[in-house]
């Protein structure tokens, strides 16, 4: 008898805990970062960097994560059942836990195929309304969208690479690159570098500009030594395997080492060092501000 009274005091205890807690989502300021993700767990943590930074920048906000790659999701549920919400699931918590107020900022580098699905999802649960859907809704930029991020990723990208170039040496920015419009980002950025005669080179693994323009744009530079690094959140798969995989004769590293390159590989993400996450807080801002 007294082992039921107790678990009824539990039982009641943990409803009195939910109902708290939906009680001060109720209204309340939700911000929802959305990633493609990576498989590699020890990749996650440039991810969990930038989340943990958005939660000590917005102390009075609930804030989630989600990616939006499915093959990604399936992967890390099968095999650390680990799950991961997409954003239309991760939204319709939200929208079910009462929140009024979300922001849904987006992690990815480029406004590409990714960021035009999640935009299609935040406009789905943006047309719902009465008592059935959010107050207010809005989507936060990418990393590179108006002409100030692209002027900020420079600045990201001097404070964090510009060492690695001393005595003549060169940078290998590689991307993953997109069929989508907005692979043009990467041209950008690059003529944005070149403008400020900084001797990095952007490239991409499955658009323009590919491997051979890197090997053309390295041969006229003739730098001392490259440093391959990836122009990505995470250093993860495309990393590991297409940028610095020295037993693949077609990975970057090998590929450059044949023309005659002294080359060296940093595996680490955007998000693994500091000032991603300060650029991404600026978005969610902005976003904050939109009338």
């Amino acid at each position: 008898m007294r082992m039921r009274k107790m678990s009824f005091l539990v039982l009641v205890f943990a409803f009195c805990l939910l109902a708290a807690s939906a009680a001060l989502a109720q209204g309340g300021q939700g911000i929802l970062l959305v990633a493609f993700g990576t498989s590699e767990p020890d990749a996650r943590p440039a991810i969990d960097n930038v989340l943990q930074s958005v939660r000590q920048a917005f102390p009075e906000a609930e804030v989630r994560m989600s990616y939006t790659s499915n093959i990604i999701r399936r992967k890390i549920l099968k095999e650390e059942g680990l799950a991961i919400d997409p954003p239309a699931v991760a939204l319709a918590k939200m929208q079910d836990e009462g929140f009024k107020s979300v922001v849904v900022q987006s992690l990815h580098v480029i406004p590409g195929e990714e960021f035009s699905g999640l935009a299609d999802v935040v406009d789905a649960f943006a047309s719902i309304g009465g008592k059935w859907g959010f107050d207010r809704l809005v989507l936060g930029r990418p990393l590179l969208d108006k002409m100030e991020d692209y002027e900020n990723a420079v600045g990201l990208l001097k404070s964090r690479y510009l060492p690695l170039t001393a005595d003549g040496g060169a940078v290998v920015l590689m991307g993953h690159g997109t069929h989508h419009e907005a692979n043009a980002a990467y041209s950008k950025l690059q003529l944005l570098l070149d403008e400020e005669g900084l001797p990095f080179v952007v490239g991409l693994v499955e658009a323009f500009p590919g491997l051979d323009s890197v090997k053309r744009r390295l041969k006229e530079m003739s730098p001392s030594h490259v440093t391959l690094v990836p122009f990505m959140v995470v250093a993860g798969d495309h990393a590991k395997n297409d940028m610095a995989d020295e037993d693949d004769p077609e990975s970057w590293i090998s590929e450059l080492k044949g023309e005659g390159h002294k080359v060296d590989a940093l595996l680490e993400g955007l998000g693994d060092g500091e000032g991603l996450a300060d650029l991404f807080i600026g978005h969610i801002r902005e976003a904050m501000e939109e009338n």
